[in-house]
């Protein structure tokens, strides 16, 4: 009977261990998704000079899509070259 209840305790040792680490993993992975927007508009910044807000990236998910976050990128990367004025192509030798 001793054996039952210490094995008993012993099990439900080993199941509060598990869902601690379940909510452990949990946390981190909540928080590594909150953090996307946050290390995309670093990434852009620091590649391409834009300054964005991670909202402004949430908005256009939420109303675009993944395909409306690419496009919404690549007009700013356009917007951005415009202002940089033409490009100097050197002659041919």
């Amino acid at each position: 009977m001793n054996i039952l209840k210490s094995l008993i305790s012993e099990l439900s040792l080993a199941a509060t261990m598990l869902l601690a680490f379940a909510g452990v993993l949990l946390v981190i992975l909540i928080i590594s998704f909150r953090s996307r927007a946050v290390v995309f508009c670093q990434y852009l910044q620091t590649m391409t000079g834009i300054k964005l807000k991670p909202y402004e990236v949430a908005r256009v998910f939420r109303q675009r899509g993944k395909d409306g976050v690419r496009e919404f990128f690549l007009d700013l990367i356009i917007k951005e070259d415009l202002k940089q004025g033409p490009l100097a192509i050197p002659p041919d030798k």
